[in-house]
């Protein structure tokens, strides 16, 4: 991927200015490094997920994509592509506590997400009693036909691991290797099968709030989820442009492409002034005033 592509999905870090995230065990985050999984066909929603959580957040963040193509360039994941995989992240997820180096939290979330609350919030339920934290959602019938016709069925712990801390420091994760990644069934990394239940802490589900499937609270219909998730097809999709909480995606869409385009004026304009500056550098040079 090249030109401003490149740019737009290179890692984003915010000013480190900002104090760090107290988490629940007492430590202090100076920031979160959050991997997004990038699919080429889901390039806007990716777009939107990234900035509005950089947009919210309280504290320094770094936003990573998990680019499938890339990490197959580096020999890092080599599996035969299973047409049961919906995204190209599917599975590249569980590379993570790998990519990162088997050291602190750090966080995973696909591509489809809308957030509205401050990340700060949601390290400061990190527990270090855990190998992973994610929402727990209870998931009941049958399969569901999902964003451009794909079917995704269902199975314990499904879309536990769509928005996952990972504690890379813990032991059971250090069985995560490229090699694990690449040899083991769909259905036991999918399932979080190498960890038992009490290895599994809890978020609230409004940090992975499934449009179609979650509720809101009847005492406060009005409440808005921290994190929205278009799991079976977003506003992007013409068949979705009517769901729940798209008007929201549509405004965030709206505001992220009029910054873009701010970028772009900027940038323009520096283009231009950039032969003025240095003719006048260059005058002023030949004159003896810089030297």
């Amino acid at each position: 991927m090249a030109g401003t592509d490149a740019l737009v999905l290179a890692s984003s870090r915010p000013p480190t200015a900002a104090a760090p995230a107290k988490t629940k065990s007492g430590n202090l985050l100076p920031k979160l490094r959050v991997y997004v999984g990038y699919d080429p066909r889901l390039h806007l929603p990716y777009q939107i997920t990234r900035y509005s959580m950089i947009k919210r957040s309280s504290f320094p963040i770094e936003v990573i994509p998990i680019q499938q193509s890339e990490l197959r360039k580096a020999n890092i994941y080599t599996r035969v592509r299973d047409p049961s995989d919906i995204t190209e992240f599917t599975l590249t997820r569980f590379l993570v506590p790998f990519l990162a180096g088997f050291d602190g939290w750090v966080m995973f979330v696909d591509s489809d997400f809308l957030f509205t609350g401050d990340l700060r919030e949601l390290a400061e339920l990190i527990d270090d009693r855990y190998a992973v934290m994610c929402a727990k959602h209870d998931y009941t019938g049958k399969a569901t036909t999902l964003m451009d016709g794909q079917v995704r069925g269902t199975y314990p712990r499904l879309n536990w691991s769509s928005m996952i801390l990972f504690n890379c420091s813990h032991p059971k994760n250090k069985i995560l290797t490229p090699e694990f990644v690449g040899t083991q069934p769909q259905t036991y990394l999918q399932k979080l099968m190498w960890l038992e239940d009490d290895d599994i802490g809890s978020i609230p589900q409004t940090w992975n709030f499934l449009v179609g499937h979650c509720e809101l609270p009847k005492d406060n219909a009005t409440l808005c989820p921290k994190a929205i998730h278009f799991t079976e097809g977003g506003p992007w999709y013409d068949q979705w442009k009517s769901c729940q909480f798209s008007d929201l995606w549509f405004r965030e869409q709206d505001e992220f492409e009029r910054s873009q385009q701010v970028q772009s004026d900027l940038q323009d304009e520096l283009v231009k002034l950039m032969p003025r500056t240095c003719n006048m550098i260059v005058y002023q040079t030949k004159s003896g005033v810089v030297k």
